[in-house]
């Protein structure tokens, strides 16, 4: 996926996601698809232990998306990119009083912000439909459960995403550097 193609085939995916998301409970087949197959597998799982298999689920899912990065994008590229914007960086500290020389930096470290969004956007192409539904799903197995706590800080029906928000970004780290993700 290269520029202006990659980023209207991304734009593309993201609205059929929101579309599928939007017919939820309009298409009875769609939600009564997803639940008959996440219900007997990762239902089964939470409703075995919410905080446990909740966990596992995050880190599941976390695991699956650090790997659809490692090796669907060019790390190489990646690396170098980051590299140069490190470069970059330390030279803005340095000229702190030369506002033109920053101007330019800027501009540069934002040249390699935009060549790096493509290279990092085609896993969520591959992601984004399967994601939206996991969360439809999720959202409806915890909307009854009004006072279980979950992960002991969050409220099960309404905290969960910021429940798998947190999960997710620790367990990314954690991946990401075990698997030397760019």
């Amino acid at each position: 996926m290269s520029g202006l193609g990659g980023m209207k085939i991304l734009f593309l995916v993201t609205i059929l996601g929101l579309v599928v998301a939007g017919i939820w409970n309009a298409v009875p087949a769609v939600k009564t698809g997803v639940h008959a197959a996440l219900d007997p597998s990762i239902g089964a799982l939470m409703n075995w232990n919410l905080n446990i298999g909740f966990t596992i689920i995050v880190a599941v899912l976390t695991l699956i998306t650090v790997i659809l990065q490692k090796y669907m994008t060019d790390q190489e590229a990646l690396k170098t990119i980051k590299e140069e914007q490190k470069i970059i960086q330390q030279e803005m500290k340095l000229c702190k009083d030369q506002p033109e020389k920053q101007m330019a930096l800027s501009r540069k470290s934002m040249e390699l912000q935009m060549k790096a969004m493509p290279i990092t956007m085609r896993p969520v192409m591959y992601t984004t439909i399967p994601f939206i539904l996991s969360f439809r799903w999720f959202a409806d197995y915890f909307t009854p459960l009004k006072d279980i706590k979950l992960l002991h800080f969050f409220t099960a029906s309404t905290g969960w995403i910021w429940a798998y928000i947190i999960v997710s970004i620790i367990m990314s780290l954690v991946f990401r550097k075990i698997l030397k993700v760019h």
